[in-house]
């Protein structure tokens, strides 16, 4: 418990809640500061008019709009059969949602735009905290079944998801590690339900 407590003290990238000394301090401070030099650089790719809007169109998706392309796709593929591919999908994104706000809640850490006013947000966020990314973790969460299903989109929910984390940094309303634990926790807990519900499927 006390480590969870001193990760989430680190996370919110409050100076006072960090160790003033110490390897392990100087570590996480420089961890912390390429976290967010890595937010610059994501960025300043979301400049151009074109890929800021592109940015923008791919977070909006993440709101739920994204799930409305998938599941025809999915029926495309698989036929009637997707139907209980959809519902364990559904069931990841219920249990994923009811999760990931309460890990936010316990790290409270800053939006990037909101440490360092040099990021631009490039629209609404839904939340105040940024660990983990909400967005990423879902949308993995759904992508498991439908990849333990249907193998042949393996490729293209790669290329989804990892089109989210970059949308999600270069709005400036991730870290790298947001995303990355994002991902992690969709698939650690939705990969391995989804993989036991599909056998009475299929």
């Amino acid at each position: 418990m006390a480590f969870t407590t001193d990760i989430a003290a680190k996370l919110t990238r409050d100076a006072s809640s960090l160790p003033q000394s110490g390897l392990g301090a100087d570590r996480f401070r420089r961890f912390l500061d390429a976290d967010l030099a890595a937010v610059h650089l994501f960025s300043r790719s979301a400049r151009p008019r074109a890929t800021r809007l592109l940015a923008i169109a791919i977070s909006k998706l993440g709101n739920g709009w994204i799930y409305l392309l998938l599941f025809p796709a999915l029926f495309f593929g698989l036929g009637w059969r997707g139907w209980p591919v959809v519902l364990i999908a559904a069931a990841n994104a219920a249990l994923l949602h009811v999760l990931y706000p309460i890990i936010k809640r316990r790290f409270l850490r800053k939006r990037p735009f909101h440490v360092d006013a040099r990021l631009p947000s490039l629209l609404k966020t839904l939340d105040e905290h940024s660990f983990p990314s909400g967005h990423a973790m879902t949308l993995t969460g759904v992508l498991a079944p439908m990849v333990l299903a249907w193998p042949a989109m393996t490729v293209s929910a790669a290329v989804l998801v990892l089109s989210m984390a970059w949308s999600r940094i270069a709005t400036a309303h991730h870290y790298p590690s947001d995303v990355v634990a994002g991902i992690a926790l969709g698939a650690a807990i939705s990969w391995p339900l989804s993989r036991y519900a599909l056998t009475f499927f299929f």
